[in-house]
């Protein structure tokens, strides 16, 4: 605890002493305003701002904590998970094999009882129902919860519904007693150098207090990072540690701005990159989940990229996209809204709504963050032409059902072009001239017909297919129920019907 006043103090004094500049500075730049040649009247005196003192501060901060403090809980839980354990191993195995009773099967299956801590923030009270805010990570699995408030008194708490897209959950807990609820600010209002206090339970010392600033905003999960991606964060660099989570994140009026949510670090300790669910973000979750019992997310029902030129080299150039911002449809769930309205694979979306898209990441929070069962406009470039189409939005399944619809998935694979460094690698004739299937979807139409990775497709429909804008401009303008391609595979051509 003295590290962390001593900390404390000298933060203060940081603050104090940038304030004093800027007063002094103010000051002298009021006296240079009356400055000048000539028989200007002199300026009129002004009397020096006062700074404010240190003193003065540290009662600042302390009466953000002391209004924070009791809205923020302590959660444990249990989770319970299965796991196989391998059967013991028995000198007699070698003689007579493995006999029967318990143990004696190939595995076993047993539960263990995994306890958690997390935080938690109090943002509503229905009668004697008292809601938790906090992250899905935290209680989403949880077989058992108990929260803790600032004054002592523990509760038995149970999940309302969890918001994994968002790494959010609402557990719920009853009394008759006085609680108190946090005030919800406005995460939009939020500028980079604002000052904030990260409050929670590191590492189990509950109710801890820490102080930083906004480091920056809109931050997005990185590519294939284990957290939400339908959410921007709010980085800082007050220090979350594990135990945080779930925690809150408040400005100086101690209004909550967010739920802390990960830190990114090499230690598993602060490192100074903290983040943070915006709460604005966090208020849809928390209605949803108390009138559904879940969240409603729009979906498209496209699967999209970015075309980067390493992975998809020539296409910007083949489909007169030039530097235009956007995300690239590679294929199309038959039946969903995307289909209903007309988007095909090849096309390039570039808003949605009243909300630019700047890459395949933000047209997937985009477009989740809608309410479904509405009407958008959806503009894209089509061959580099400009189109807008008006789609409603259906709501988005579970990750693990979108899954198994792949055989509605037109086509099921993506194609890149055949650059000379692939040619070599695969030993592609140069004769052989077409696109390169880098990836067939399990399932998909494209997998049950028989296309393989490493395959070239050289014609569509007795049409060749030299470029990417080539195959799906010719797979697109093909009206029959089975488009005929011929491919190159292992130094033979070999034609495949694939039926819509």
């Amino acid at each position: 605890m003295k590290t962390k006043r001593t900390v404390f103090r000298i933060s203060t004094v940081i603050v104090a002493a940038l304030l004093t500049i800027a007063c002094s500075q103010a000051y002298s730049a009021g006296q240079r305003e009356g400055d000048g040649g000539g028989s200007a009247a002199p300026a009129p005196v002004r009397s020096e701002p006062i700074a404010p003192t240190l003193e003065q501060i540290q009662y600042s901060f302390r009466e953000v904590a002391q209004a924070v403090l009791p809205v923020v809980v302590e959660i444990n839980t249990i989770e319970v998970i299965t796991q196989r354990i391998p059967r013991m191993q028995s000198p007699w195995d070698f003689f007579f094999g493995p006999g029967p009773g318990p143990g004696q099967g190939e595995s076993q299956e047993r539960e263990f009882r995994q306890p958690g801590l997390g935080s938690g923030v109090i943002v509503r009270k229905n009668g004697t129902r008292v809601y938790v805010l906090t992250n899905n990570h935290v209680a989403g699995g949880a077989a058992e919860i108990s929260i803790s408030l600032y004054d002592g008194r523990e509760y038995t708490g149970s999940l309302v519904g969890g918001d994994p897209r968002r790494d959010l959950a609402l557990v719920v807990f009853e009394t008759r007693d006085q609680v108190p609820v946090a005030a919800l600010g406005d995460s939009d209002a939020l500028q980079v150098g604002d000052l904030v206090l990260a409050v929670g339970n590191p590492f189990g010392f509950e109710s801890t207090v820490t102080m930083g600033i906004i480091s920056a905003l809109g931050r997005q999960a990185g590519q294939g990072a284990q957290v939400a991606n339908l959410t921007d964060y709010i980085q800082t660099d007050a220090s979350i540690n594990p135990g945080n989570s779930g925690g809150a994140l408040v400005n100086l009026r101690g209004e909550v701005i967010g739920i802390n949510t990960w830190i990114a670090s090499r230690t598993g300790g602060s490192a100074g990159l903290g983040f943070a669910v915006p709460i604005n973000n966090a208020k849809r979750t928390i209605d949803e989940i108390i009138s559904k019992g879940r969240v409603e997310y729009g979906w498209l029902g496209v699967q999209i990229g970015d075309l980067d030129q390493q992975r998809f080299p020539q296409f910007r150039e083949q489909f007169k996209i030039a530097d235009t911002a956007g995300a690239f449809v590679f294929n199309v769930f038959k039946g969903s809204p995307a289909d209903r309205a007309g988007i095909r694979p090849g096309d390039y979306v570039t808003r949605v709504g009243n909300q630019n898209v700047r890459n395949a990441d933000e047209l997937t929070k985009v477009v989740g963050n809608l309410p479904p069962d509405r009407t958008y406009e959806v503009r894209l470039l089509r061959e580099g032409a400009p189109l807008t189409l008006s789609i409603r939005l259906a709501i988005r399944a579970e990750d693990r059902e979108i899954a198994q619809q792949n055989k509605n998935l037109w086509p099921g694979m993506y194609i890149a072009p055949i650059v000379p460094d692939l040619r070599r690698q695969l030993n592609i004739p140069d004769r052989v001239q077409g696109v390169l299937v880098t990836v067939v979807q399990e399932g998909s139409p494209a997998a049950i017909a028989g296309f393989r990775q490493g395959d070239v497709v050289i014609k569509i429909d007795d049409r060749d297919t030299r470029s990417a804008a080539d195959f799906y401009g010719l797979l697109n303008a093909s009206s029959g129920r089975e488009v005929m391609i011929r491919l190159y595979r292992q130094e033979t051509e070999i034609v495949i019907g694939l039926a819509r």
